[in-house]
């Protein structure tokens, strides 16, 4: 821990978590012991798994707009 209160993690941790620098990190107190988890962004989380299901499906993202309009009634 240096003097601002910044905690260096090894970089091996940092690999293996597929952490960069300025990501966040939850820190929670479980009396006395320190947890640290990454925090994932739940917008881009969602974004990535819809692009897998998108792809997975082999459709286009003219097929997910067409149909959009198709549900929303338009011409």
């Amino acid at each position: 821990m240096r003097g601002r209160g910044t905690v260096t993690l090894p970089a091996r941790m940092r690999e293996r978590y597929g952490l960069q620098d300025g990501d966040p990190i939850t820190v929670v107190d479980l009396d006395g012991v320190l947890v640290l988890s990454p925090r994932v962004g739940m917008v881009p989380k969602l974004a990535a798994e819809i692009e897998r299901l998108r792809r997975q499906a082999g459709l286009t993202l003219d097929d997910l707009l067409a149909a959009q309009a198709e549900e929303r009634g338009a011409p």
